[in-house]
């Protein structure tokens, strides 16, 4: 990890090295916390973070599934995240805001517990490789299912139910690939170990639905709409796992992933990124570069007063 100077911690700016948690607290014994990935671009207008209200507002619905009260306003967050930038002097970015149950309470019944708010951000490329962006990765289904939504909500995104990927992206690893694929508990095609999953077939783009165990990605949403806008068909349906090794193009989605294509999986050849592929990642790098006037406001310029969604 590439580190930076401050992370913003409850309100307040502290140095790195001095954003700790106690040993005790509840979000590190019980997983107990919610997350955002975001980014933030070189644009043509300055620095931007992408859809920063939109992850705002997901950290929200997470927190309110687990009935975590933020003790911040999203106006709040939003200038958090402006400020690490800021004091971190940084241009292209990740940036991890988290909310998690702090020390206070032992036990599973957590509503005692603070809850503590921090913001970070450091210089993160490409998170499968900018070899991965070009060439395509190589994917294995898990044998690891996706949680279900009535095991735990799998449309929110919390620091313990992310074990569930751990262990898909550890087995995949070891087995040689670059990234996993789970199914969900009906078999279905859900996600990959962080990211959403695409598949192009007589050129039609598919995508599991939120009801197949999928996280409501917001790199996902944002590939539907610019697809939609560049006339292609995306149908959100049920997909089989026969589906993957028979598909023209595959390819995944994600904040830290960005566009992805996937050139293999369990070693059947899907090819070389197609051309579908490979229009929506160039729509992609227009929009997050402010390059696209039809979707500048997904972009929060940073020191900006007026607000993007």
């Amino acid at each position: 990890m590439q580190e930076a100077e401050k992370i913003w911690m409850n309100g307040s700016l502290v140095d790195w090295h001095d954003a700790t948690v106690h040993v005790l607290s509840h979000g590190l014994h019980y997983g107990s916390s919610v997350f955002e990935g975001i980014r933030a671009y070189d644009a043509e207008g300055g620095v931007a973070v992408f859809r920063l209200d939109d992850h705002l507002a997901r950290l929200e619905r997470s927190a309110a599934q687990y009935y975590m009260d933020i003790p911040f306003p999203r106006e709040g967050l939003r200038q958090a995240v402006h400020g690490v930038i800021t004091a971190n002097n940084l241009g292209a970015c990740y940036i991890r805001p988290i909310v998690l149950r702090g020390y206070g309470v032992m036990g599973l019944f957590p509503l005692d517990a603070p809850v503590d708010v921090s913001v970070a951000a450091w210089v993160w490329g490409a998170y499968l490789g900018e070899e991965g962006l070009e060439k395509g990765i190589r994917a294995k289904i898990s044998s690891w299912r996706r949680i279900g939504n009535n095991t735990i909500p799998a449309t929110a995104k919390a620091g313990g139910q992310y074990l569930n990927s751990i262990l898909a992206k550890i087995e995949t690893h070891k087995a040689g690939y670059d990234e996993a694929i789970l199914l969900n508990e009906q078999g279905l095609v859900a996600d990959g170990s962080g990211e959403n999953i695409f598949v192009v077939k007589n050129g039609v783009i598919m995508t599991p639905p939120i009801s197949a165990s999928i996280l409501e990605g917001i790199t996902r949403n944002s590939i539907m709409e610019i697809a939609g806008v560049a006339g292609y068909t995306v149908v959100e349906r049920d997909l089989a796992r026969a589906e993957l090794y028979t598909a023209d193009e595959i390819f995944v989605t994600g904040t830290a992933a960005e566009v992805c294509p996937i050139r293999e999986v369990d070693d059947h050849l899907i090819g070389d990124p197609g051309p579908i592929t490979r229009d929506l990642q160039a729509r992609f790098d227009a929009v997050i570069h402010g390059r696209d006037p039809q979707f500048t406001h997904w972009l929060d310029y940073v020191g900006s007063d007026a607000q993007a969604r």
